[in-house]
């Protein structure tokens, strides 16, 4: 299969591990990706939660690119309405300026965080970000050189460094909201299937039917993000895939703590409510012996339409996840 696998990491913090463990777990599995083939590496931006450590996204994707040698490293995504579009416009400048040529920037609307949180990050807690967030994106774009306001800031202000090349700019979302606007700018998409309860099938056909061209895409470039455990073992996959589980139901009540190892998470019991919340996602969408796995990802691909695979997985040790990419990449082509 020609469409590229792309990897999207949370930096997860594992019971009885720190957050320092959690990056520097994340860099180890970015170095696998890297020669694994991956095309992408990205890592999201979340606040005040003890199970994820990737708070800020351009420290990470530095560490991360500074230690891979081509795979390209981005966000899934910066959340726009924390931050003056300005300060993400210098922060990924400078990146690419370190690695020409490898930096995505991917946005997101939502906050990812709580509200008290957003109001900490940004004093109008982010809500003019999200009210003004087409019109932030373009002036990332002009930032960029993709020019489409009639007298944008940045024929006033520009950032540096100012290099011979600039970040690739991605939308993302699991909302209808963020497949139109990308479609209506021309902008690549991300549709967030990993989290997301919309269908992916028509999530995408929505994208593709606003799309319109644009001087950053001629035609529609979609990619879908989605949960997988892959080894070589269906019962194994199942065994590594207990502490998403654990997550998925600490997610939907409030409450997000470390992971837990899959020992612990193998001696856990589900009540209704929890069998009917692991019913809607069990935290791991594609499960089971890497062969199998890989053919029903080959499937979606084809189902979905999508141009590109990214491949987020929840599991306790970056090994299990490593090995999951690998599989995954080995039995792909």
């Amino acid at each position: 299969m020609s469409v590229p696998l792309s990897v999207l990491d949370l930096a997860h913090v594992a019971e009885g591990a720190t957050s320092g463990d959690a990056l520097r777990r994340t860099i180890e599995i970015a170095k696998r990706a890297d020669a694994a083939g991956y095309l992408r590496f990205w890592v999201a931006e979340h606040h005040n939660m003890p199970t994820v450590a990737s708070t800020s996204p351009p420290v990470l994707i530095a560490a991360i690119a500074g230690q891979t040698e081509k795979i390209r490293v981005g966000s899934g995504g910066v959340m726009l309405p924390n931050h003056a579009p300005f300060v993400v416009a210098e922060q990924f400048a400078m990146l690419e300026a370190l690695h020409p040529g490898r930096i995505d920037v991917g946005i997101g609307r939502a906050p990812g965080t709580d509200q008290m949180t957003a109001r900490a990050l940004r004093r109008d807690g982010g809500q003019e970000g999200v009210e003004q967030f087409p019109q932030h994106i373009l002036e990332l774009l002009a930032w960029f050189g993709d020019n489409r306001l009639p007298d944008p800031l940045a024929n006033y202000l520009a950032v540096t460094p100012n290099g011979d090349t600039q970040p690739e700019l991605w939308l993302l979302g699991s909302s209808e909201y963020a497949a139109q606007l990308a479609g209506l700018l021309g902008l690549p998409y991300c549709y967030a299937h990993h989290f997301g309860m919309l269908d992916p099938v028509k999530v995408m056909d929505e994208y593709r039917a606003r799309f319109r061209p644009s001087p950053a895409l001629e035609e529609p470039y979609g990619m879908v993000c989605t949960t997988v455990i892959a080894a070589e073992t269906a019962e194994e996959a199942d065994f590594l895939a207990g502490p998403a589980r654990i997550m998925q139901i600490q997610a939907r009540s409030g409450r997000r703590l470390p992971i837990v190892s899959p020992e612990e998470a193998a001696t856990r019991t589900f009540d209704v409510r929890e069998r009917s919340i692991l019913a809607q996602n069990s935290g791991t969408r594609f499960l089971g012996e890497a062969g199998d796995v890989t053919e029903r990802l080959k499937a979606f691909v084809v189902e979905t339409g999508a141009h590109e695979l990214m491949i987020a997985s929840s599991t306790y040790d970056a090994e299990a996840k490593a090995r999951t990419l690998e599989l995954v990449a080995a039995n792909w082509a």
